[in-house]
């Protein structure tokens, strides 16, 4: 159900960027939040997809997002962050980057972006040039976008967890009309700072299968998800207007 980190590759396209740990971006503790961490995925994404001369650099929405985080950065860290393909399929490909201190790795994240058309949303298939752009990196590996994490918990209906509102912000919205996918790692940074320990290794999935508009009543619904990922683990959905899965996060601290 889960992928692995995968090694840098040795051939075809990689993109590489610096970036600086502003204080906009870490808790009170110095450490880099989980929601400034998918802007980071997001706009090395969009600024290699410009740089390559995509096609289609704006048609793409994400699906899937895994991070392994060996270490937080922290507070005016300087990091080198690098990203490449690590697979396609019809529709989709899967973006693989790295976020390392000098040489240490201290994240590594998988995201599944689905390439779209802009006028309808749907789903469209690759655009032609895409294979000859990122083919060698990605080196014909096949990924799924099929979304498993909702699939293995009970319906929202059937569940014992814990619910709680959530006021969803004009600043949640972006250009698309709906709530950008960072916002969506907000309720985990939430509930991880209502529950102190360990942060790290940690090993975080969210999937979208839905979205947020503006004036959707928002809760997430936190459960124990240790069927899924072992002792600690939780799952916190974002439910819509009460109802359908808006999206899932997967989080699994250490155990204590």
């Amino acid at each position: 159900m889960i992928a692995d980190p995968a090694p840098y590759p040795s051939a075809g396209r990689r993109y590489t960027t610096a970036r600086r740990v502003r204080l906009g971006d870490v808790t009170p503790s110095g450490r880099l939040r989980l929601d400034a961490l998918a802007r980071y995925l997001q706009d090395i994404a969009t600024d290699d997809a410009l740089d390559g001369r995509y096609r289609d650099p704006h048609g793409w929405v994400v699906r899937r997002t895994q991070v392994w985080v060996h270490e937080f950065p922290r507070y005016l860290d300087d990091l080198t962050l690098a990203t490449w393909c690590g697979g396609i399929g019809s529709h989709h490909a899967e973006r693989r980057t790295q976020l390392c201190r000098g040489t240490q790795a201290l994240v590594e994240a998988a995201a599944l972006w689905v390439h779209v058309d802009l006028a309808t949303m749907r789903p469209t298939r690759l655009p032609e040039d895409f294979a000859a752009i990122i083919g060698a990196a990605a080196a014909a590996r096949r990924v799924s976008a099929r979304l498993e994490v909702a699939r293995a918990l009970p319906r929202p209906a059937e569940s014992s967890g814990v619910r709680s509102p959530w006021s969803v912000r004009a600043t949640d919205m972006d250009a698309v009309g709906h709530m950008n996918n960072a916002a969506f790692w907000e309720p985990v940074e939430d509930w991880l700072a209502r529950h102190p320990g360990p942060r790290t290794p940690m090993h975080a999935t969210l999937e979208h299968h839905g979205e947020v508009r503006p004036g959707d009543a928002v809760q997430i619904l936190a459960e124990d998800a240790a069927h899924l990922a072992g002792p600690g683990a939780v799952a916190l959905r974002h439910l819509v207007n009460g109802d359908g899965v808006a999206a899932v996060a997967l989080v699994r601290p250490p155990a204590a």
